[in-house]
């Protein structure tokens, strides 16, 4: 759908002609599917049109038709076929595709595509294979446990769907040659050993040397192993449990 699509400029991870993000570059021309994170079009069904790929996402796409004659896309989640029904309202049954309010879903139920801010649209688990589960909920949050295994608190009003990301099995693809990650405008990467001591804290020494230094670093000479989150971080209040073996913030 042209009204869907609009071409994705090519950035090779530069800015203002500067390189800011390394590894890439050279990819294939591709459009940008505009989809609808938010799910803004409340208390309408909608049928399921098409299930696409997304060069720009793991995840497959529906193309959903509304009542009113307009569409969108959503990301599709597991199980969802073409033909299907979806809604976004408060009332909506508990059914693959549909969109609730946090405090509208049941327990243990699996989600995706969740709000961080009630209104800004889905941020939170939109990969493939990937699904939240509602957790348990407080006097004023809803607590859902992410796929890295965190516990966190979510504003109750925040939207959620319905279901796990499709494509579950991209987790098991196999690249057959370096060109497929070429296509996707992903560029070798070098170890920092291997670098020059100017380009790298790794660099330098003489045949197979070990880094020399007490910590691993990035290129930019900052750590990159133990405590690395920002401190005061905005979410810290916001974790119940932390990822790494059960531990809090």
């Amino acid at each position: 759908m042209k009204n869907l699509k609009v071409l994705l400029k090519k950035k090779s991870g530069r800015s203002r002609g500067k390189l800011t993000v390394r590894h890439q570059g050279g990819r294939a021309k591709r459009f940008l599917r505009v989809i609808d994170f938010k799910r803004s079009k409340k208390d309408i069904w909608a049928k399921v049109e098409a299930i696409e790929y997304d060069p720009n996402r793991n995840a497959r796409i529906a193309r959903l038709i509304y009542s009113d004659g307009t569409r969108s896309y959503i990301i599709a989640p597991d199980g969802l076929s073409i033909g299907a029904k979806v809604i976004a309202s408060s009332d909506a049954p508990i059914e693959a595709g549909n969109c609730l309010p946090l405090s509208k879903i049941p327990v243990g139920q699996a989600v995706h595509n969740i709000e961080i801010k009630s209104g800004r649209g889905g941020q939170v688990a939109r990969g493939a294979g990937v699904a939240a589960f509602v957790f348990g909920k407080e006097e004023n949050y809803v607590l859902v446990k992410m796929p890295s295994g965190e516990i966190r608190r979510f504003n109750p009003d925040a939207q959620a769907t319905i279901g796990q990301v499709s494509n579950v099995d991209y987790k098991n693809r196999k690249l057959k040659k370096a060109g497929q990650n070429r296509w996707r405008g992903i560029r070798p990467t070098v170890r920092g050993v291997a670098m020059h001591p100017d380009a790298h804290p790794h660099g330098g020494g003489e045949g197979r040397s070990s880094i020399g230094l007490k910590y691993p670093k990035t290129p930019w000479g900052k750590k990159t192993v133990g405590k690395t989150r920002v401190p005061d971080k905005y979410s810290n209040d916001l974790i119940v449990q932390g990822r790494q073996r059960g531990k809090k913030v």
